[in-house]
């Protein structure tokens, strides 16, 4: 049955071919005057595609100041950096050039200097936020989504806490969406990148409401024509229109389409762990998600298992055994045999990293909130649900 929902995605995609070089038009048309043009590594700068940006805004009279340096796992000192920079600049919009660390980090900008004070009070719910300075994007990875999405997540090297916050203000005013700025991405990367589009869309199939079919549908859709696409870039990385299909799925997958009607905004379980587990270990997003998912699944699935057998119904056309732990169990399984297809981790000891049990107990504890908050919507998981999952993810 479907449940009320609003579903709101305010901002404007400019797609495909050169669009880049109509950031100085659409800058000027919502309003900005002096940029910070905001990016992460040099291969911005290598490529060509900063100085193509900063010859839009040229053209439009747009002056602009630039931050670089942004990390995966993007860190508070670099958003106080940027808040810093922008106060003493007078700047009245954020471009973000990159992937979601740029995106997420150029928000939390947008965020401190619309507002003052300490930006991380935000994220932590101590604060509520009265607005943002405008900002968008120009996506050079297809993952976070954070181009139509209201999320975004910084991390506080003070303890190493990952934490994410969800608004309205941080709806991207543009979003320009190139597919040949992905062609030069390392294979890992891009891979990551398709695990968190596709979890985007599973934490929301994942609930323990009665779904909307056509939802459902829409989400089991997304899934296989990225699973499809996913393996033509194994192959061919410069494939045009498989780069095009990923990059717009990573759009659609976090912006609220594949949950609409769905009852509860999702699951999320699998993020908070990871979240953890990034803020420890500094691993790959979508890597880090792979390598929990199984066990996740594998913990929570008799909570719902209809559920499960649905998604592999639905995504992989698995056939109905009348077993619904049965066939849950071969979805899992399903899935876990495509994130190893594309040489994605299913453990967290092939991550490269081999957490120890005081440092299990610390992810969880941090997970938890301090034992306050029980993440996930299938299964509600307390600190020693988290503990547990950590500990079967390990692979031993």
């Amino acid at each position: 049955m479907a449940s009320n929902f609003t579903y709101y995605t305010p901002t404007e995609v400019v797609f495909g071919k050169d669009t880049e070089r109509e950031a100085g038009r659409l800058v000027k048309g919502h309003g900005g005057t002096k940029v910070l043009l905001h990016y992460g590594s040099n291969s911005a700068k290598k490529t060509g595609l900063l100085d193509r940006v900063a010859a839009s805004l040229k053209a439009e009279g747009i002056d602009y100041v630039e931050l670089g340096g942004v990390v995966p796992n993007p860190r508070l000192s670099k958003v106080h950096e940027g808040i810093k920079l922008g106060k003493k600049e007078g700047v009245d919009f954020i471009l973000a050039v990159g992937g979601g660390s740029v995106i997420d980090s150029a928000k939390a900008i947008a965020y401190g200097l619309y507002n003052g004070g300490e930006v991380w009070d935000f994220y932590e719910g101590k604060r509520t936020l009265q607005g943002a300075l405008p900002h968008a994007a120009i996506v050079t990875i297809a993952a976070a989504g954070s181009e139509m999405s209201n999320s975004s997540v910084i991390t506080n090297e003070d303890g190493w806490l990952k934490r994410g916050l969800n608004t309205e203000y941080g709806r991207c005013r543009f979003a320009i969406m190139n597919p040949e700025l992905l062609y030069t991405l390392p294979e890992y990367q891009t891979m990551s990148g398709i695990v968190d589009i596709m979890l985007h869309t599973m934490e929301r199939y994942f609930i323990i409401e009665e779904p909307m079919s056509l939802t459902d549908d829409i989400a089991a859709a997304l899934l296989k024509n990225v699973m499809h696409h996913a393996h033509i870039l194994l192959k061919d990385p410069k494939n045009y229109e498989a780069r095009a299909n990923i990059m717009w799925a990573g759009s659609l997958s976090h912006n609220g389409l594949t949950g609409a009607g769905n009852g509860s905004r999702g699951d999320w379980a699998c993020h908070q762990i990871e979240h953890e587990l990034g803020g420890l270990y500094d691993i790959a997003h979508g890597a880090g998600l792979s390598a929990v998912w199984d066990s996740w699944a594998r913990y929570v699935y008799k909570i719902k298992p209809e559920r499960f057998a649905s998604f592999g119904y639905k995504v992989f056309d698995l056939p109905k055994s009348g077993d619904a732990d049965a066939d849950a169990l071969s979805a899992i399984a399903a899935t876990k045999a495509f994130f190893e297809s594309i040489k994605m981790p299913t453990t967290i000891k092939a991550l490269g990293v081999n957490p120890t049990e005081e440092e299990i107990l610390d992810m969880a504890d941090k997970c938890s909130f301090g034992g306050t908050r029980t993440p996930g919507s299938i299964k509600a998981l307390d600190r020693a649900d988290i503990e547990a999952i950590y500990r079967l993810a390990l692979g031993d």
